[in-house]
């Protein structure tokens, strides 16, 4: 939290910015298939298949990293939409945590995995020209350590999204206080006079 805290009612802001939406859509829809594709290129056969996808899945986790760049530098320079004030400081804790947790997990796996990549000899795949440099030299146990960690932390990252998507649909159906809402594009146009709490950066 920066600053003092406005008074009840005044400088108030429910909504998250364009930006802010848009970076989150778009970090959640490469997670969402950087996931499911590296599971199963886990059982592919080596092969032309093989590389042709470990090429997207590469460049999908940089995608990821460059967007969780984004958003980090974003929310460090924007204020987050303010809390209902029923919602008790320990979630705003929680919320605040789970939120640089899910980047910092999302960088970590991509840049695991891109060194997993270069350990494991796997040649870089080009796309529009440009090539993914090697992050580390190659080597069959650093590899295999690599391997482990970026399978980890994946399946840590899909529980803390399970765990943060479970939060959101229990405050917009359960507590009805409407902060699913404020991640919507156009999503302030539904909001009723539900409260908000105090702000903190998150």
């Amino acid at each position: 939290m920066t600053g003092a805290e406005p008074a009840r009612g005044a400088g108030r802001r429910d909504q998250y910015d364009a930006v802010a939406i848009a970076l989150h859509w778009s970090s959640a829809a490469a997670i969402a298939c950087t996931f499911p594709l590296g599971l199963y290129l886990a059982d592919l056969p080596a092969g032309p298949d093989e590389a042709a996808l470990v090429g997207y899945h590469q460049w999908l986790g940089v995608t990821v990293l460059a967007l969780t760049g984004a958003r980090i530098g974003w929310r460090l320079g924007h204020r987050a939409p303010d809390l209902p004030d029923a919602v008790p400081v320990w979630q705003r804790r929680a919320a605040r945590a789970v939120h640089w947790a899910l980047d910092a997990l999302a960088a970590a796996i991509a840049l695991s995995g891109l060194a997993y990549s270069a350990a494991a000899g796997l040649p870089p795949v080009g796309i529009g020209g440009l090539v993914l440099p090697g992050l580390v030299a190659p080597d069959e146990a650093l590899a295999a350590a690599l391997r482990l960690a970026h399978r980890s932390l994946g399946f840590a990252l899909l529980a803390l999204v399970v765990a943060h998507v479970a939060a959101a649909l229990k405050h917009q159906f359960v507590d009805r206080d409407g902060l699913l809402l404020r991640m919507l594009p156009g999503g302030r146009y539904f909001f009723g006079s539900s409260g908000s709490g105090g702000s903190e950066r998150r």
